[in-house]
């Protein structure tokens, strides 16, 4: 409103300065068409189930690794997906699936910049022992959120969505040695894609009764972390810049997680010295 007025005072009189600045619904506005087409992509890239399919015929110790995780879904088996994940990105290669100009591809190559020996075992601990506290903190947030009165279901499922997207990708980025700040500002940067695409993961749990929706979860989640390895995500939102006009913004969706980690990290003086 205000910056309209300014705008109107400057066609009549031409020394008016004209205002920089959009109004908040201008901006508001500005940014859903492009999280609307980000968040579509990424629930279509999710649904594309039949790479399963492609990906189970081309691998017999992948066909496997899904059985076990099917018939036995649990602690015994939770290491499983990092073999299926595996399993699945060598299909991806070996189909002359090429993951040029992706964020995985760029990071593979660039192993010159990081440590050797201990010191980057070290480092991987580290980040690993970082990220696990991270998603705890960002999952007990999910929780607690779900609770807030009115638009607490909303958010929750947003989130929810966005963590189970993260968890998707996490065994991928894993295995092509994404640092865990790169992963985190390519995620939190195109935060709607993600949202989509953890979306046909997190739909049962709003639909059916906790045991039932949560046994759908352990079914359906190796299954989106094959079609995750097979997604080739900054190739996706690089073709679709076309499809809209503005850029979309990057909502730091760790922000609190973050803080509350390094607060943790902080009370243990060693941790703290190799942060």
């Amino acid at each position: 409103m205000i910056a309209d007025q300014i705008n109107h005072a400057r066609e009549v009189n031409p020394k008016v300065r004209r205002f920089p600045f959009s109004s908040p619904m201008e901006s508001l506005a500005s940014q859903a068409r492009p999280a609307a087409v980000l968040w579509l992509a990424g629930f279509f890239q999710a649904a594309r189930l039949h790479r399963v399919v492609s990906f189970c015929a081309s691998s017999r110790a992948l066909s496997i690794r899904i059985a076990q995780c099917f018939l036995l879904n649990g602690l015994i088996f939770l290491g499983r997906y990092n073999d299926i994940a595996k399993h699945a990105l060598d299909v991806v290669k070996s189909k002359s699936l090429v993951l040029t100009q992706s964020l995985d591809a760029h990071n593979i190559t660039e192993t010159k910049e990081q440590p050797e020996g201990f010191d980057r075992v070290a480092l991987g601990i580290g980040e690993q022992v970082y990220s696990i506290l991270l998603l705890t903190i960002f999952f007990v947030e999910v929780s607690v959120i779900g609770y807030i009165p009115y638009f607490g279901k909303a958010m929750n499922f947003l989130l929810l969505s966005l963590m189970y997207a993260y968890y998707c990708f996490e065994y991928k980025w894993n295995f092509f040695a994404v640092s865990l700040h790169e992963r985190l500002d390519f995620f939190e940067s195109n935060w709607a894609f993600f949202a989509g695409f953890g979306a046909p993961c997190v739909l049962p749990i709003f639909f059916f009764s906790p045991l039932i929706s949560y046994g759908f979860l352990a079914i359906l989640y190796p299954l989106f972390v094959l079609t995750a390895a097979g997604t080739q995500a900054e190739q996706v939102i690089d073709a679709l810049k076309p499809a809209h006009e503005g850029k979309l913004q990057r909502i730091p969706v760790f922000f609190v997680a973050k803080r509350l980690t390094t607060k943790v990290l902080q009370l243990f003086p060693v941790a703290q010295k190799e942060q």
